[in-house]
């Protein structure tokens, strides 16, 4: 067998796995711990067939991602297209359209909450309704969403919803007007952000008014001119700082909503670069690489953007708020 080692890290989780001789699984952390990761490992390598798995969990934070990265570890060592699906509260492995394994919540669920009410709800797999129009946007969660088994719409979808005015003060106020309303409008898990670039130099400008800085109805290139236009004095790049902020809230009806946020540091930069991307992309350095977030791809974008971190952390925490009353 080969000798390669993974693992994954982050705040709430520390994994690493090998394949051996044997399945087994260690972990750090009491008897009811030990019990619940035991039945969870068990029940996975015994649906997927696997017998050479060696795990030890050193952290972990939800089953949501002891999963996942059981998942990756196979599919990277078997070549295999296992892929891991929410729903409604429960997780479903699945390969070549088959179903091979559900993992309940320790309380079950009721058919009805598992299947819907009717057969227009009968579909596997949680959607998640995106607060905007921008294809842009959209298209950015439906990448980061994608690999997390969630199905990405937005509000084109819709189009008989009203607009909702962002009328808060700060980007949590105005992402949380945006998914609770729409939230309640549609019966629906909303996720909406808040997202604004903040130049200091400017106060902290243009900030939630990121969008309509050039007037209510902006373009990109009118914000970006009229961005430039107030930095036309400002020569020396280490007083062109900045950092992109996003706020990201996710709503459900009779939910507590669940908040997280980050930021993107960087400079303004003296003319527009790049193709990719949207908003102030092409103005954006990113720290000190001296390419625009333009100049990116979607993928390393991704990694590193204010969105992208936000989801990181969002992941984190969503598997458990969504078990959540």
């Amino acid at each position: 067998m080969t000798d390669q080692i993974y693992n994954y890290q982050d705040e709430k989780n520390y994994f690493i796995a090998k394949f051996d001789a044997f399945n087994d699984l260690t972990c750090f952390g009491g008897d009811e711990t030990y019990e619940s990761l035991q039945d969870a490992f068990h029940q996975l390598t015994k649906a997927l067939k696997i017998d050479k798995l060696q795990v030890h969990v050193a952290m972990w934070g939800s089953i949501f991602s002891f999963y996942s990265f059981l998942i990756d570890t196979i599919n990277h060592q078997e070549n295999r297209q296992l892929k891991l699906v929410q729903h409604q509260g429960a997780l479903l492995v699945t390969e070549a359209n088959q179903v091979l394994m559900v993992h309940l919540p320790k309380e079950g669920l009721s058919l009805e909450e598992f299947f819907g009410k009717s057969s227009e709800t009968n579909t596997i797999g949680d959607t998640i309704l995106i607060a905007t129009r921008n294809e842009g946007k959209t298209k950015e969660f439906r990448k980061l969403f994608g690999k997390l088994g969630l199905k990405v719409e937005n509000l084109n979808d819709y189009p008989d919803l009203p607009e909702v005015a962002e009328t808060g003060l700060t980007f949590e106020e105005n992402a949380r007007l945006k998914a609770e309303t729409i939230s309640q409008l549609t019966n629906k898990m909303v996720l909406a952000d808040d997202s604004g670039l903040m130049v200091d130099v400017l106060g902290g400008m243009p900030g939630v008014w990121s969008a309509r800085f050039a007037g209510p109805d902006a373009t990109d290139a009118a914000n970006n001119a009229k961005l430039l236009h107030e930095l036309a004095m400002v020569f020396d790049m280490e007083n062109r700082t900045a950092h992109f902020h996003t706020t990201l809230v996710v709503a459900s009806p009779n939910k507590e909503s669940l908040v997280v946020e980050a930021d993107w540091d960087g400079y303004i930069a003296t003319i527009p670069k790049g193709e990719n991307g949207f908003g102030y992309d092409p103005l954006f350095l990113v720290g000190e690489t001296g390419k625009t977030s333009a100049e990116l791809s979607a993928e390393e974008k991704n990694e590193i953007s204010h969105r992208g971190q936000a989801v990181k952390k969002l992941m984190e925490v969503f598997p458990s708020w969504q078990n959540t009353d």
